[in-house]
């Protein structure tokens, strides 16, 4: 991640419409997997400075893994419960979890199907993992460039991802329906207008709301239908009852 921009990521995820509708599809869909669960045993990979703790600490004992020191607030209420480490075969915690989540993390990583190997590997039984990755390469604006990203992903691509890495996909499915058609329409700017990545700024307090409600408005209408495009993919996937990897 650009070094200015993971200083203004926790401002961003706090307080942006985007993050926060995020947040709320991965809750609703962790309550439709785990209704009554209290007591599992959650590995957030990535997790930047623990900022998705709270609201999973609704269904377990939160801890997580973040290979960029610059984003961990070393003075942080949550410090003790993240290592700064690679998530590679060199992380391990000497235990196995219920639910890994790997949100927008593999899209930055040049061997994602390690990643998503060894959290595969650290699943309980029945544990799952849940995937967020940006999505279709056709959408690649700078926005990608600030991220370093090196790649965007569809369903396809992701299911021989999966395949390669031993994991099950139990459900996929593509997000920020609207949001595909804006950045393909910015991606056709950037193209005719050249122009180096921004970080992104939080909207005016009236449109970021508007933003957030339309959005979340979107969410609820075509959560339950089939839609062949979005901005994001949400993967929930669990271990292969046959790795095709070994």
């Amino acid at each position: 991640m650009d070094p200015d921009y993971g200083r203004h990521y926790r401002e961003l995820y706090e307080k942006h419409w985007w993050w926060r509708v995020r947040e709320d599809v991965l809750v609703r869909e962790l309550r439709r997997r785990f209704p009554k669960s209290t007591n599992l045993s959650i590995l957030d990979v990535g997790c930047g400075d623990a900022l998705f703790f709270d609201r999973l600490r609704e269904f377990g004992e939160v801890e997580g893994i973040e290979s960029d020191p610059e984003l961990v607030d070393p003075n942080g209420p949550n410090r003790t419960r993240i290592t700064v480490a690679p998530f590679d075969a060199s992380f391990r915690p000497h235990k196995d979890y219920d639910l890994i989540l790997m949100l927008d993390v593999i899209e930055h990583l040049d061997a994602p199907e390690q990643a998503v190997r060894r959290a595969i590997d650290l699943l309980k039984p029945g544990g799952i993992l849940f995937v967020t990755v940006p999505a279709f390469r056709l959408l690649w604006t700078n926005h990608d460039r600030l991220n370093r990203h090196r790649t965007r992903f569809t369903k396809r691509g992701f299911a021989r991802l999966a395949d390669a890495s031993g994991m099950e996909v139990l459900a996929s499915r593509y997000f920020f329906v609207f949001l595909a058609v804006a950045k393909l329409a910015l991606r056709m700017i950037e193209a005719i207008f050249p122009a180096q990545p921004r970080i992104p700024g939080i909207p005016s307090p009236l449109i970021n709301e508007f933003l957030y409600r339309s959005y979340s408005a979107e969410e609820k209408l075509t959560r339950r239908l089939y839609v062949p495009i979005g901005s994001s993919l949400l993967v929930v996937g669990r271990r292969a009852a046959k790795s095709n990897c070994e």
